[in-house]
């Protein structure tokens, strides 16, 4: 209890250190209020000079000025701020998707820690990303990272070469973030500490996410070199992927997973994992068409087609694919098959017809499906077949943009020239999220904070870790009512 309790102590004094060495770093104590303009100061001073003077009570007030009607500029930027807020929304409410569908693929002992890693994924991302990981990724600076706007500081008022107010924007990324680093929590699922997976969010939202967005969407030497990920199949899906990848090989396999002794592990709730599927594309009309950031009309209409109809392509395919080798068409790969197909979309959706989507759509549940038996086959556990989903339908995705590119026809011939600039930002992120991640977790897992123990994974990481259980009829409760302080 007393090693809980030093570790619990340590977590806290990491994290308040973490923000406190940032506030330092950005000079948050210098800038408390906005200074006045030369202008309001004069007339400051103009009026304190000037004398009272005493309005005669015969006088009528004068009318007050009718406010100018708002201009067309005005009205586009209003109906661009409410889009990009309501896709914003959506992209948010993906959080309830991935924490549904994560839930379903875990056993039941381990429902409620599954679910509040998801759910600190936002909250600990909220912070992170606020203070640090939107001025790494969009802040001018380098190539490489973005040195201003930490904490929000000195951001314009309408964010450079768009019409919506830099907080609309803001918002709208930090969601992405946040979906970035739940990724990784449902490959590492039924074996990952608490406390331990804190320090991974934390760390995901405020640094290694933010610098691989600053290189492709932030003006970095990717986007330089002409990389072009509309919606994030690299900067999102793959990022998280390859993080995971490497926390999936540190942790090692759940007990019993692989081996003479494996025993069938199934998810507990294909009704929730089904759910999750079904908010999740939902959420994807606002990660794709969102990604316009404008109510532009065609555009936006394309891409939710294109989203839409990928999905679709991507559920057949890997079900077929399933129900020819396995003999059986089953649930699982319909769900996954969606989502890559969903993966795939993402970085060419708005340069591609509906009938190239269809093509992505189902190319991505056919690789989603080998990639899950090949991490299999190296025994590599990944709870949710994550890795696979994000990350190599992720891949497909992105080399999709170079392969299909906007020349006309039925079909896109696509560019030699800008595939080989595909391959070179999957190489250049997958290292990138390789290495730091392999930092992160091993440095994570020398403080003892990475693999929860035998017998906390026994008994469920439920009652272990948190004093409770999701299901107390029907899954095993403390012996003694756990307090929540």
């Amino acid at each position: 209890m007393q090693t809980h309790k030093r570790g619990f102590t340590v977590l806290v004094l990491f994290i308040l250190s973490y923000f406190v060495a940032a506030f330092v770093l950005n000079g948050a104590f210098s800038v408390v209020a906005q200074e006045a303009t030369p202008e309001t100061t004069a007339e400051a001073a103009a009026e304190d000079a000037a004398p009272a003077e005493e309005a005669a009570p015969e006088e009528a007030a004068p009318a007050e000025e009718a406010e100018p009607e708002p201009t067309i500029a005005d009205l586009i930027a209003m109906i661009d701020t409410v889009w990009v807020l309501v896709a914003a929304f959506l992209v948010f409410f993906m959080q309830t998707g991935f924490a549904l569908v994560e839930a379903g693929f875990v056993r039941a002992k381990m429902v409620v820690n599954i679910l509040m890693k998801n759910f600190f994924d936002l909250s600990v991302g909220a912070i992170a990303y606020w203070a640090v990981g939107f001025g790494l990724m969009f802040g001018a600076g380098n190539a490489f990272f973005g040195t201003e706007w930490f904490f929000l500081s000195g951001i314009p008022e309408i964010y450079p070469g768009l019409t919506i107010p830099t907080f609309a924007f803001f918002f709208f990324q930090f969601a992405f973030a946040a979906t970035a680093a739940t990724i990784a929590s449902g490959v590492m699922a039924g074996r990952t500490e608490f406390k331990g997976y804190l320090l991974y969010s934390l760390v995901v939202t405020a640094l290694i996410y933010p610098i691989v967005g600053h290189w492709i969407w932030g003006g970095g030497w990717l986007a330089e070199l002409g990389f072009s990920d509309f919606a994030g199949s690299t900067v999102v899906h793959s990022t998280g992927a390859w993080i995971g990848l490497i926390g999936a090989m540190i942790l090692g396999p759940r007990p019993n997973r692989f081996g003479p002794d494996a025993v069938p592990m199934p998810g507990h709730s294909m009704t929730l994992a089904t759910m999750g599927t079904f908010i999740l594309w939902l959420g994807w009309f606002g990660f794709n068409p969102g990604s316009q950031v404008a109510a532009t009309p065609g555009p936006i209409a394309l891409i939710t087609v294109n989203t839409n109809i990928a999905a679709a392509a991507g559920a057949i395919s890997a079900m077929l694919l399933g129900w020819l080798l396995i003999g059986k068409p089953q649930l699982p790969w319909a769900l996954n098959g969606a989502l890559a197909g969903l993966v795939a979309i993402t970085a060419p959706c708005n340069d591609v017809t509906p009938f190239e989507s269809i093509i992505i759509g189902a190319l991505g549940g056919i690789v989603m499906y080998f990639g899950v038996n090949l991490l299999e086959k190296r025994q590599i556990d990944d709870v949710v077949g994550a890795v696979s989903v994000h990350g190599f339908a992720g891949v497909w995705g992105t080399l999709a943009v170079g392969i299909f590119g906007a020349s006309g026809g039925l079909v896109h011939t696509g560019s030699f020239e800008q595939l080989g600039v595909q391959t070179i930002g999957i190489f250049a992120v997958c290292g990138f999220a390789l290495v730091t991640a392999f930092v992160m977790f091993s440095a994570i897992n020398a403080v003892g904070w990475l693999r929860a123990s035998k017998s906390a994974m026994n008994v469920g990481l439920d009652v272990y870790e948190h004093g409770m259980v999701a299901y107390p009829e029907f899954t095993t409760s403390p012996s003694e009512p756990v307090p929540f302080s």
